[in-house]
């Protein structure tokens, strides 16, 4: 069955190390600001890395009324405030939009922090300290809920837990039901906040940096741990042109994980079916790519892999497509980190501008593509691709295009 309504993007909000809302955020990004900080989350003595993403000066009583706060973990903050963000952006109050045509899909890597705190009070006391009325604040599926709950939305509301390529999969799920009629709008994309015990085991991996992220840089040591929140206000463009809404891009399709995958990295024969099963979903060819923002964790082996599935891809017009990865800058914040990507995106497509992969100094011939290194540039951006990658084959890559009505 074909369907013939087209989805577009009217709204942004985010959360994140460089900034919180999208002007904020856009300034930095194409500034090359890192958001790389010493974490104060938590005690990092002993860990070879004690930086990361952290978000800094998060208030969440300018989104949510203080008498709430308390019920609510950080990541579920962090969706409010990114979801709040969102609308407004998309020129909606909170009493303004139907509620029940309105369906919201957040993906996460960690779920809710009272979790880890509740095993921990457990580990440290036992039973008869757990607070029981944290335990139903601990649920995953509570950050969906919880956006749901404070907008009083009465669409269906679903958690991905795909871990890093969350976001893609709640945009591209809110992009099926919008296309089918189902809903007419929807808040989509991720949101995760420091978790000690990813903390851990990314350290466990050897994954971690112990200073910066280089992406794509032959001497690229790993990753930097990230949180925060991406949400994206995605409707059908009927709705986006009777409410006379600022448009920042259209969504073509999407490809999600396919049958090849590795169990804890990245498999380049999935990557590069999960680009060719974006591209014909939406109905264009490789020749039609401008842009691709990456995965680009900056381990070693992520960024060699999604390198040669880009080649796979785009073939002769391999060296001429540019890349970037904002986790140079963001640090990867896991569940959130594709939602974030996406609406990176979607400011690429409308302003032109590609902003840059910064902390680039000696090329890597295994990585020898165009990964606009520190500085931003401008270039005419009609097509992009945003892949979000995790571990055992949870690839996803979602292509958005400039709207032209």
């Amino acid at each position: 069955m074909k369907h013939s309504r087209r989805v577009v993007v009217t709204g942004l909000g985010v959360v994140s190390s460089i900034g919180i809302g999208r002007k904020d955020f856009w300034k930095a990004l194409i500034a090359g600001t890192s958001g790389i900080s010493p974490i104060t989350s938590f005690d990092t003595t002993g860990f070879k890395c004690q930086k990361g993403g952290e978000v800094k000066n998060f208030d969440p009583a300018m989104f949510i009324p203080r008498r709430k706060i308390r019920y609510l973990g950080r990541a579920s903050q962090f969706a409010i405030a990114a979801s709040s963000l969102a609308l407004e952006d998309a020129g909606f109050t909170r009493k303004g939009f139907s509620r029940s045509k309105l369906g919201v899909f957040v993906g996460t890597t960690m779920g809710e922090k009272p979790l880890e705190e509740l095993v921990q009070t457990w580990v440290k006391g036992g039973l008869k300290d757990v607070d029981r009325r944290r335990i139903l604040q601990a649920s995953a599926n509570n950050l969906s809920a919880n956006v749901s709950l404070f907008f009083k939305a009465r669409g269906p509301n679903y958690l991905f837990p795909t871990a890093c390529a969350a976001g893609n999969y709640a945009i591209g799920y809110a992009f099926d039901l919008i296309r089918k009629n189902e809903i007419d709008f929807a808040l989509a994309g991720g949101s995760d906040a420091f978790f000690y015990v990813a903390y851990v085991g990314f350290q466990r991996l050897y994954a971690m940096s112990p200073d910066r992220c280089q992406p794509f840089d032959k001497n690229r040591k790993g990753m930097m741990l990230g949180e925060g929140a991406g949400i994206l206000l995605i409707e059908s463009l009927e709705s986006a042109l009777d409410r006379h809404a600022s448009i920042y891009a259209e969504i073509l399709g999407y490809g999600l994980s396919c049958d090849a995958y590795h169990p804890t990295a990245p498999d380049p024969e999935g990557v590069t079916k999960v680009m060719e099963k974006a591209l014909l979903e939406s109905g264009i060819t490789y020749k039609d790519v401008d842009f691709i923002c990456t995965h680009g964790t900056g381990t070693p082996t992520n960024d060699k892999v999604e390198c040669q599935a880009i080649k796979n891809v785009l073939k002769e017009r391999a060296n001429e497509v540019p890349i970037n990865s904002i986790k140079s800058m963001l640090g990867h914040p896991m569940g959130a980190a594709s939602a974030i990507e996406a609406i990176s995106c979607c400011l690429t497509v409308q302003n032109d501008i590609i902003a840059p992969t910064i902390n680039f100094e000696t090329p890597d011939p295994e990585c020898n593509l165009d990964c606009v290194p520190n500085v931003a540039r401008r270039k005419k951006v009609n097509i992009a691709l945003n892949n979000g990658f995790a571990f055992g084959g949870n690839n996803s890559c979602v292509v958005f295009k400039k709207f032209i009505s």
